[in-house]
């Protein structure tokens, strides 16, 4: 899972009309699932977690084990923002991600549980992605991000979003007009609207709104406004959905 390093100068936009809930920091954060261990250079611990207020998921002691719901469960408003959505408008679940073309996690993520979810839910999710590129770690997110708005353009965002997490061509310009060109798409349009700059704002919108909501790693996802962090297995992301379409979960607070 890829963290928001403390040394990255994020700007916090002034304060909206009506408060919104956020998320809890770190020292408040509940743990879900430790799924696995691994250490980046002097040994950066790394899991998976689910955030939320009081104990809204109980530590799984093994893979598969059911997940063992509080009364205490919070669900966050996550304002969609006309950002990108797969599915129907109606659909009963609501998954929102936040998430960093370049974050190895969110890669995992995708490869592991987006196709199986969306196939096996068909009609029954709305997907929407919100992009949250951590580019003191990532350099490429950013522009990575701005083409697949790009290719939005032209119709083909998640075409291209499925591309840019295939990792083929890894990252660069030359990476993002080969991917238009694969996808039989206008490379030359597509790379005058990057270099342009057209979608930088809107995808620094996004930052600016997850960092200010509480957000500090990717992937973040939010099932019905209920708080996912990390590249939780597709098991995870299933029982969840499955209790609520079946109403077994708290409306939260």
């Amino acid at each position: 899972m890829s963290e928001l390093e403390p040394t990255q100068n994020v700007e916090t936009p002034p304060p909206a009309r009506r408060r919104r809930p956020q998320l809890p920091r770190w020292p408040n954060t509940v743990l879900l699932v430790l799924l696995g261990l691994s250490l980046f250079g002097a040994g950066l611990l790394t899991g998976w977690y689910m955030w939320g207020v009081g104990n809204t998921f109980a530590a799984q002691e093994s893979a598969g084990e059911p997940i063992q719901v509080s009364e205490n469960l919070t669900r966050y408003d996550v304002p969609l923002d006309g950002d990108p959505a797969l599915g129907p408008d109606d659909a009963p679940i609501t998954l929102v991600a936040f998430s960093d073309y370049q974050c190895p996690y969110c890669k995992q993520w995708h490869d592991d549980a987006f196709e199986r979810l969306m196939q096996e839910y068909e009609g029954k999710i709305r997907f929407v992605f919100r992009d949250f590129p951590l580019s003191n770690i990532h350099p490429q997110a950013a522009p990575a991000a701005q083409a697949a708005n790009c290719a939005n353009e032209q119709g083909a965002f998640w075409e291209y979003h499925n591309a840019l997490f295939s990792y083929k061509y890894d990252f660069g310009e030359q990476a993002y007009e080969q991917y238009a060109l694969d996808l039989g798409l206008d490379a030359v349009s597509l790379m005058e609207c990057l270099r342009s700059g057209r979608y930088a704002g809107e995808v620094d919108a996004d930052l600016q709104f997850a960092a200010e909501f509480g957000i500090r790693s990717t992937p973040t996802f939010f099932i019905n406004g209920i708080a996912v962090v990390g590249a939780q297995p597709y098991d995870v992301f299933k029982q969840i959905i499955d209790l609520e379409l079946a109403g077994g979960l708290p409306k939260g607070e």
